[in-house]
């Protein structure tokens, strides 16, 4: 690749890693652990700790509590890098495998306990009458969000089945 085309590339991953961040963070996740994620995800090659703090310009604690995060996500693994005795990471490379990861720990770590609390203000409600409208809003409400764990629990389960990227295929040129 000659050098207008390397300088092309570099801007385009450094653009792709501060976007991804920015987007990230309109979905309420962190913006550090995103960009991490990002420059994972653009590298053809696993990358240390260090090469993360100095790609991104943050600490290594900032490092290593996004890039240990990323791992129990399952969104990013440690691989060996023969001869080296630093940590290197690898993110998840497949689209549609990364996109079930993520559909599996935002049900576990956002749907899931909303259940929970509105089943519980359902509960704490009582069953006068003037609770009545109030318990049909939190009712109507909680369908809505079992409909979305039940979307997200599907999306979760396709990781390894490829009849679930067709469907939504087949639904957008429907659309």
């Amino acid at each position: 690749m000659n050098h207008a085309g390397a300088a092309g590339l570099k801007d385009a991953k450094d653009r792709f890693v501060r976007t991804w961040g920015e987007m990230a963070s309109q979905w309420g996740i962190n913006k550090t652990m995103a960009r991490v994620h990002a420059l994972l995800m653009a590298s053809d090659a696993a990358l240390s700790t260090d090469e993360v703090m100095s790609a991104l310009g943050i600490s290594r604690g900032n490092a290593n509590m996004n890039l240990r995060a990323l791992v129990d996500w399952g969104l990013v693994r440690r691989v060996a890098v023969g001869g080296e005795r630093k940590e290197y990471f690898q993110s998840e490379k497949d689209v549609w495998n990364m996109c079930c990861r993520i559909a599996r720990e935002r049900k576990k770590r956002e749907i899931e306990p909303v259940i929970g609390a509105l089943e519980e203000c359902l509960r704490e409600a009582g069953g006068g009458r003037d609770a009545a409208a109030f318990r049909r809003k939190l009712t109507d409400l909680l369908e809505l969000v079992r409909l979305l764990d039940f979307v997200l629990g599907k999306l979760a389960q396709q990781e390894k089945n490829a009849v679930m990227p067709r469907v939504l295929t087949l639904m957008k040129a429907m659309g």
